[in-house]
């Protein structure tokens, strides 16, 4: 009976050869190619006039509609801090990101005055 070489373990390889695997697989992750990522086509789509629906953000990321939700919350909401519209039409339900109004007044007094004052 002819004895087969055991495959050494790979969480048995000594440190050296672990970091070289990550480092190369960090630099193929990372966003180097200067193409449009899907968060920027996400969100482009979002800013549009018209706004989009979750089965056109699906067909364009290949996400599942759950996950075009949770990009939604996590990404849209929480992380960026835009404010996101739901409109419910005859074709379904549009989200757009809405613009935040400016406001046109002028700055208090009192906020001139500490301006001032750390200025100085």
């Amino acid at each position: 009976m002819a004895r087969f070489k055991a495959r050494p373990n790979p969480r048995t390889r000594p440190a050296k050869q672990l970091k070289s695997n990550t480092k190369k697989s960090a630099q193929t992750a990372s966003h180097s190619s200067g193409g449009i990522s899907k968060h920027d086509r996400v969100l482009g789509l979002l800013r549009s006039k018209g706004g989009t629906t979750i089965a056109a953000i699906s067909k364009v990321t290949g996400w599942q509609p759950h996950s075009v939700r949770g990009f939604f919350a996590g990404i849209v909401k929480k992380r960026l801090g835009l404010t996101l519209e739901s409109e419910k039409t005859k074709s379904g339900r549009i989200y757009r990101i809405v613009r935040a109004k400016a406001s046109t007044s002028a700055p208090s007094p009192s906020a001139l005055g500490n301006a001032e004052q750390t200025d100085a």
